[in-house]
C-alpha cells in the first residue's frame, strides 16, 4: 500500500471531524457562551492567569500536549503492523481524545479556571479532590521522568540538536518581550524566528555538543543532561507564563507544524510503500499481547489524560474568548493526531528509504526496513523514538536537505516538545502540590518555591536510578521502564477526567453519550492492561508491583465515588 493514501484518508477524517464534529458538540454538549468572562479576564495577575490571543495560545497548548508521547508511541506500536495504529490514531483522536480535551478546557472556563481536580470535589465528593490530585501527582513524576529520559537520550545520540535547541530558549524571551512588550507583529515575529531556528539547525551540524568527547561515558551523560533539563524545568515553571513558556511554545508549534508539512511533502515526492503487515499475527516471546496493551503503548497519540491537566491546570487561565476553546481544545488534539500519524508513517513506510543506519541491537545496517527494524519487541521497545528520527529525516531528505540536516531537524522537534512538556508539568505539579496543601492545611506545599522542588525531586530520581528489565534482559534507566505504567496511568486519568465530564454535564441535562461511551471503553481497556501488568510486575520488578497496585487502589475507589455520587443525582 502507498503511504500517501494513508496520509490523504487521515488527514481529510480530521478536517471533516473539525467542521462538523466539532461544532456539534459546541452546540448540543458543550453551550457556547458568547459574552463570558474568561477567569484570564476575572483573576488577570500578569504570571498565571493572563488574557493570550488564541494564535499564540494554540501555540502555547499545542506544543505542551504534543510531547514526545505521540511520536514515541505510535513508532513502538508500528511492532503490530499499521491498521491498529492508523485506526487508533484516527479514530481515537477524533472521538475520544479531542472531545477529552475539548471538554476538560471547556468546564474548566465554567468555573473560574479550577483544575479537573478540584472541578471532581464539588461535581462528585470531597474524597475524589484528594483521590485525583494524588493521581495526578504521581503521573506527573512519571511524565517528568520519563520525558527527561527522552530527551537526554537523544541529546546524547544526536549531538548537533544541544547548539538549536538552546538557541530556542534565548530566542523565546526575546520573542516574548517584543511581543508582550513593544507589540511587533506576531506573524513578522513568526517568520524570522523560524528562520534564526532553522539556521542554527545548520550550524549545528557543524557543533555537536557532547560530554562523551571531553571524557564522560554514555550513562554518566545522560545523568548530566538529567541534572541540567531538572534544573530548566523549575526556573521555567516559576516565571510568569509570558517570558518563556508562551513565546517559546509559539515558536516551537510554528517549528512543529513546517517539520509535519515538510514529512508529508517528503511523503507525497517520495510515495514510500508501506513494508509493515497490516496486522502482525504472530509476535515473538517477549511481546506483550495486541489487546489491550495496543491502546496504551500508542498512549497520547490518539487519548492523554495528561492534557486535561495542560487543559485545565494552565491553558483556561489564559484563554481569552470563551469562543476560542474549540480551535484549541478540538483543534489542537487533532493537531496531535496529525503528528502521531506522521511518526506512524515514518516508523512504517519512511524508513525503507534509510540507505545506513547505526542500531543498538544490529549495529551498522544498510538499506533499513520495516522487517529489520522490528524484528523483535525488545528492539521496538528499546528504540523508541529513533524510527521517526530516521525515517522522518529520510522523508525530509526528499525535499533536498542532507541526511545530517534531515535528522537533526528531526530530533530538534522531539526534543523542542518533549522540553515543553517537562516544564509545563512541572509547572502544573506545582498547582497540584499546592492544591494539596490548602486541602490538607499543609502550609508548606503552598509556597511556590517548595512546591516545585517536591515537584522535580521524586521524578529526578527515577530519572537516575536503574533497574532490571526483563523485557530485554539487561540492566536501563527506570524511565524507559515506566513507560508502560505512564501509559496506563495517563489512559486511566483520562478515563477519570471524562467520568467527571459524564457526571457534570448529566446534571445539567445535557445528553453525555459522547463522553459517557468514551469513558466506559478507556475503563475497560486501562484496568485490564494494569491488572495484566501488575501480575507481570509481581513476579520481576516488586516496586513496579506496588506502583501498579496503588494506581488500581485510586482508580477503584475513584470510580466508587463517581457511580455513588451519579446515583445521588438520579434520586
Amino acid at each position: 500500500m502507498n503511504s500517501s493514501l494513508l496520509l490523504i484518508a487521515g488527514i481529510f477524517s480530521y478536517i471533516i471531524a473539525y467542521f462538523f464534529y466539532s461544532k456539534w458538540l459546541s452546540k448540543n454538549l458543550f453551550h457556547f457562551k458568547e459574552n463570558f468572562k474568561t477567569p484570564s479576564q476575572e483573576f488577570n495577575d500578569g504570571i498565571d492567569y493572563f488574557p493570550t490571543p488564541k494564535r499564540i495560545l494554540i501555540g502555547h497548548h499545542f506544543t505542551s500536549i504534543a510531547g514526545a508521547a505521540p511520536i514515541i508511541g505510535p513508532c513502538i506500536a508500528a511492532y503490530w503492523g499499521w491498521l491498529p495504529a492508523f485506526l487508533w490514531i484516527v479514530l481515537g483522536t477524533i472521538f475520544i481524545g479531542a472531545v477529552h480535551d475539548f471538554g476538560a478546557l471547556v468546564i474548566s472556563l465554567r468555573e473560574k479556571g479550577k483544575t479537573i481536580a478540584d472541578i471532581s470535589s464539588f461535581v462528585i465528593s470531597k474524597n475524589a479532590r484528594i483521590i485525583f490530585l494524588i493521581f495526578i501527582m504521581m503521573l506527573g513524576w512519571l511524565v517528568l521522568s520519563v520525558f527527561a529520559m527522552a530527551i537526554s537520550d537523544l541529546f546524547v545520540s544526536v549531538p548537533t540538536t544541544v547548539v538549536p535547541i538552546n538557541i530556542q530558549i534565548i530566542l523565546a524571551v526575546i520573542v516574548g518581550f517584543l511581543i508582550y512588550k513593544k507589540n511587533v507583529n506576531t506573524f513578522l515575529i513568526s517568520i524570522i524566528s523560524l528562520i534564526i531556528v532553522y539556521f542554527f539547525v545548520w550550524v549545528g551540524t557543524f557543533i555537536p555538543i557532547s560530554f562523551e568527547s571531553i571524557g564522560f561515558t554514555k550513562s554518566e551523560s545522560i545523568s548530566i543532561w538529567i541534572l541540567i533539563l531538572f534544573l530548566y524545568s523549575a526556573i521555567a515553571s516559576l516565571l510568569p507564563v509570558w517570558v518563556l513558556l508562551q513565546p517559546r511554545d509559539y515558536i516551537n508549534s510554528n517549528q512543529l507544524i513546517l517539520g509535519i508539512i515538510f514529512i508529508f511533502i517528503g511523503v507525497f515526492l517520495s510515495q514510500p510503500s508501506i513494508e509493515a503487515p497490516i496486522l502482525r499475527i504472530e509476535s515473538d516471546k517477549g511481546a506483550p499481547s495486541l489487546f489491550p496493551f495496543f491502546f496504551i503503548t500508542v498512549a497520547c497519540g490518539a487519548i492523554s489524560g495528561f492534557h486535561g491537566l495542560i487543559a485545565s491546570g494552565t491553558t483556561s487561565k489564559q484563554v481569552k474568548y470563551f469562543k476560542d476553546a474549540r480551535d484549541i481544545g478540538f483543534g489542537s488534539m487533532l493537531g496531535e493526531g496529525s503528528l502521531a500519524l506522521a511518526s506512524l508513517i515514518a516508523a512504517v513506510a519512511g524508513i525503507t528509504l534509510v540507505s545506513e543506519a547505526n542500531l543498538p541491537s544490529h549495529g551498522l545496517v544498510e538499506n533499513l526496513s520495516w522487517h529489520i527494524y522490528y524484528d523483535s519487541w525488545a528492539h521496538a521497545s528499546m528504540n523508541k523514538a529513533t524510527a521517526f528520527v530516521l525515517g522522518g529525516g529520510a522523508l525530509i531528505q526528499q525535499l533536498g536537505f542532507s541526511a545530517k540536516v534531515s535528522n537533526t531537524i528531526i530530533a530538534v522537534l522531539v526534543i523542542a516538545f518533549a522540553a515543553t512538556t517537562l516544564d509545563t508539568v512541572t509547572r502544573i505539579q506545582r498547582f497540584v502540590l499546592s492544591e494539596i496543601g490548602f486541602a490538607t492545611n499543609l502550609n508548606l506545599l503552598k509556597n511556590r518555591f517548595f512546591a516545585t522542588l517536591l515537584a522535580i525531586i521524586p521524578a529526578l530520581i527515577l530519572s537516575l536510578l536503574n533497574f532490571y528489565n526483563p523485557a530485554t534482559g539487561s540492566s536501563m534507566k527506570i524511565g524507559w521502564i515506566l513507560w508502560p505504567i505512564f501509559g496506563m496511568s495517563n489512559q486511566m486519568l483520562a478515563g477519570l477526567t471524562l467520568m467527571v465530564l459524564s457526571i457534570y454535564f448529566h446534571k445539567k441535562n445535557k445528553s453525555i453519550l459522547p463522553v459517557f461511551i468514551p469513558m466506559i471503553f478507556i475503563f475497560f481497556i486501562t484496568f485490564m492492561s494494569l491488572v495484566l501488568k501488575s501480575i507481570d510486575f509481581y513476579s520481576s520488578n516488586i516496586i513496579l508491583f506496588f506502583i501498579n497496585v496503588i494506581l488500581i487502589c485510586l482508580v477503584l475507589w475513584m470510580i466508587y465515588e463517581g457511580f455513588k455520587s451519579l446515583k445521588k443525582n438520579l434520586n
